[in-house]
């Protein structure tokens, strides 16, 4: 951080004794170090803010490209299944316009696989 070699830390401290005193040396040393206490906690509070802002603008662009990436996805797929669905809407229209037909089966009998007829449900046959 500030890059103090031994040398340098030595006559800080002889200036120090000198100018403060060896009496009054542990207090001034005590309220230097809750100094540099508070303005580390706030340098780091800082930085952490920094930080955070940071981290959200990443997730931002993030969230960005994904809705794009998921709307271009969404829009190829929709695509494939409009013309898988325009086909199978046909099909279904033809299995609809088949069942809505009327069927043969319930006006006349028809014929079982072993060749016996098969009665149409609904009223009973009167003897």
């Amino acid at each position: 951080m500030f890059d103090i070699g031994a040398t340098e830390l030595l006559v800080i401290v002889i200036v120090a004794v000198i100018v403060i005193g060896p009496k009054d040396l542990p207090l001034a040393l005590r309220t230097a170090g809750r100094w540099i206490g508070k303005v580390r906690r706030v340098s780091g509070h800082f930085r952490s803010g920094i930080e955070t802002m940071i981290r959200e603008a990443e997730m931002e662009e993030m969230e960005k490209k994904w809705r794009e990436q998921n709307a271009r996805i969404m829009a190829e797929h929709s695509a494939e299944e409009g013309e898988s669905a325009e086909s199978a809407s046909t099909a279904a229209e033809s299995r609809v316009a088949s069942a809505a037909a009327p069927s043969r089966d319930a006006e006349a009998p028809s014929a079982e696989p072993d060749g016996q007829p098969r009665l149409p449900l609904g009223k009973p046959e009167s003897e």
